[in-house]
C-alpha cells in the first residue's frame, strides 16, 4: 500500500489515517475532529487554497500545514 501526507493525495482518493505527525496540541485537535488510525478519508478538494476532506459522512477543511501532518495509507 502506497503511504503520504493528506496533500499528496488526488480528488476522489481514499485511505485511511496510519499517522499523525505532530506536536500534542495538532495531535489531540485532530483526534478530536475524528482523524483517529484507521479511519477512512475521502479527498474532495485538493487543488489550492484548504484541503477537503469526508470523513465520517462530514466534510471538514483543513488548512494546508495540518493537511500535510497528516499520512495516510492510500486504499485501492
Amino acid at each position: 500500500m502506497e503511504k503520504g501526507c493528506l496533500l499528496t493525495f488526488n480528488q476522489g482518493d481514499t485511505g485511511k489515517v496510519k499517522l499523525i505527525n505532530a506536536g500534542r496540541a495538532a495531535t489531540r485537535r485532530l483526534y478530536e475532529m475524528g482523524f483517529n488510525t484507521g479511519a477512512p478519508v475521502k479527498i474532495i478538494k485538493n487543488n489550492c487554497g484548504p484541503v477537503i476532506v469526508s470523513l465520517a459522512g462530514n466534510k471538514i477543511a483543513l488548512g494546508r500545514g495540518l493537511a500535510a501532518k497528516i499520512i495516510l495509507e492510500k486504499e485501492g
